[in-house]
């Protein structure tokens, strides 16, 4: 079938279109007008969201992809503009999220020149297994463009998933193709070896306390219902990786809880005493293996199981007794497949004594007069259960990982929008991704207040774009401690009393918001907090609460008086 002359930045759109995406997120540039254009002219099946800065971008095109599970888009011009986006992308590299990245290219005549923004882009994105990029391609023929879009999502998706950079010179963009596109990839799927599973059988039975530790990118949620379907069988006690709690019902009786950064310190020993591990789709990362501490490198002490999307990861960290590569959508129910011993596992004990563990440590003592334990109970209580929960980086967000309980994935999908990479400012383009892709559902957003402040310009995308205001709301709680908590906790430990460059100044957040036409709230008690966020809820349009904090309650789990005082004894 013939197809019309048209230049190239309108075929790379059509490409896009083709491989099912409706939306994309960038920051407007020069160095692809054509494309801009092509946008306009298909502006009834694609929008651009027009977002107010590059890193904002970038995190909306990696939100999209968690939620989605298909790569998520975001254009960038050359230079300044793909340099403010490479937080989004090393978010999406260390997450396994797929994505693709376009950055706007000088001219092919104006090339190793050191011309106006100009950079080397395979030399500045990787690839590597400690780059930025699964891959880094440059296009310099109108003709290939709907070739290299197949293969950019083609990388996204296979194996490990995560980001892909797509480089345009500008002339390429202009110049004219007839380059009939291609039909929408399909990600191929791996199946464990089935002498894998005899194996795992054979370790299971050899238990007695085991341990599944589950995350990572990939799962479907009729993979997650076959792994539930997996645990229950075999009555295995069940932890989410780094940040991936929404991996497994958190509501479950079998769930121990989230091994990441403040874990339960009973679940900490749990985990070093297990004589099994069973590490299904995580990385088994720093932040999850607790500085490689409750796993040894390279060896642990405990037998250990390793599945995972990619071959490139398994045996990469840790020499594992049984490596296994698997597609996460069919690891569920291939692990469901395993049948259980027929008199039943002898660790139900076990597993009983690891969720009792779990629902102890999600009793609070008061605290006057804000009260952040209540203030996360009283959203996951009163907020809709498909609720999404974007986060960025911080000691603010210990409260929400450890007292609010995930929905399974299986149930609603991801819930939980929040970056392994530690990036500081995901939560609120975060939250607008959401909320602009799914309007039906509601978006709280948790914010510190140095967190809040490298991305909040992002309120103005909401508004211009009308996020919040559909049948789900769209909500961010600030949380204003004057500090760069963290930080300040890490200062206590280290150099007690001795604070340097962790103090803040902010602004009134509540005002800051309806600048950007939100409503907003301020809350200094906790029992302030509960009707603010039920008028936000109650909002036809986007909610912002200011909830001030004393810089004294540094974490859950500690104050700066208790620190110091720790401090002194050592």
């Amino acid at each position: 079938m013939a197809v019309a002359m048209r230049p190239g930045g309108h075929a790379l759109v059509e490409a896009l279109i083709a491989q099912g995406i409706d939306t994309v997120f960038g920051v407007p540039g020069e160095s692809y007008l054509a494309v801009l254009d092509g946008f306009h002219e298909h502006r009834d099946r694609i929008r651009f969201i027009a977002c107010r800065h590059e890193g904002g971008a970038a995190f909306m095109a990696e939100a999209q992809g968690k939620l989605s599970g298909w790569p998520g888009v975001c254009f960038v011009t050359r230079g300044p503009g793909a340099s403010n986006a490479a937080i989004g992308l090393h978010t999406a590299f260390q997450d396994s999220t797929p994505m693709v990245l376009f950055v706007g290219q000088v001219a092919s005549d104006q090339r190793d020149r050191e011309a106006f923004q100009e950079l080397d882009y395979r030399q500045v994105f990787g690839p590597g297994t400690l780059g930025m990029a699964k891959w880094v391609g440059e296009v310099h023929d109108a003709g290939r463009l709907p070739e290299y879009v197949a293969r950019a999502f083609h990388t996204a998706l296979q194996g490990r998933p995560g980001p892909v950079v797509l480089v345009l010179p500008e002339d390429m963009l202009t110049s004219a193709t007839d380059a009939p596109v291609l039909t929408r990839v399909q990600a191929a799927q791996a199946w464990p070896a089935p002498g894998s599973m005899i194996e795992l059988r054979r370790m299971l039975l050899g238990a007695t306390q085991p341990f599944m530790i589950v995350g990572g990118s990939g799962w479907t949620a009729d993979g997650a219902r076959a792994l539930q379907r997996f645990a229950e069988a075999w009555q295995l006690p069940v932890g989410c990786g780094f940040r991936f709690q929404d991996s497994f019902d958190n509501r479950h009786p079998q769930y121990a809880g989230d091994v990441g950064i403040g874990i339960n310190p009973k679940l900490a020993t749990r985990l070093r005493e297990a004589d099994l591990v069973l590490a299904v789709g995580l990385r088994l990362g720093e932040m999850t293996t607790g500085g490689y501490g409750h796993l040894a490198v390279p060896r642990p002490v405990q037998r250990l199981v390793h599945l995972h999307a990619g071959a490139e990861e398994l045996g990469r960290v840790y020499a594992a007794d049984l490596l296994i590569q698997a597609s996460l959508a069919q690891a569920g129910h291939a692990l469901a497949a395993l049948e259980p011993p027929p008199q039943g596992v002898r660790w139900g004990a076990w597993t009983a004594s690891a969720h009792a563990d779990f629902e102890a440590n999600q009793v609070s003592t008061p605290v006057a007069p804000m009260d952040m334990a209540a203030v996360i109970k009283t959203i996951a209580r009163l907020a809709p259960p498909d609720t999404v929960y974007t986060n960025g980086a911080g000691n603010f967000s210990a409260w929400l990982h450890r007292y609010l309980r995930y929905p399974g994935l299986q149930h609603h999908g991801r819930t939980q929008l929040a970056p392994t990479s530690g990036a500081m400012g995901y939560g609120v383009p975060a939250a607008v991704a959401a909320s602009l892709l799914y309007p039906q559902r509601s978006v709280v957003n948790i914010a510190g207040d140095g967190d809040f402040l490298m991305t909040g310009q992002e309120l103005a995308t909401a508004r211009a774009f009308g996020a919040g205001t559909g049948a789900g709301r769209l909500i961010s709680v600030v949380v204003d401690n004057a500090s760069y908590g963290t930080i300040r906790m890490h200062q206590e430990r280290e150099y007690p009393g001795r604070v340097s460059g962790s103090d803040l100044v902010n602004p009134d957040f509540a005002a800051l918001g309806r600048a950007y036409g939100w409503r907003a709230w301020t809350a200094d008690r906790t029992d302030a907090f509960e009707s603010a966020f039920s008028e936000a809820l109650a909002a036809p349009t986007p909610g912002l609460i200011h909830l001030r904090l004393d810089t004294e309650v540094i974490s859950p789990r500690a104050t700066i008086t208790s620190l110091r005082a720790a401090a002194r004894k050592v």
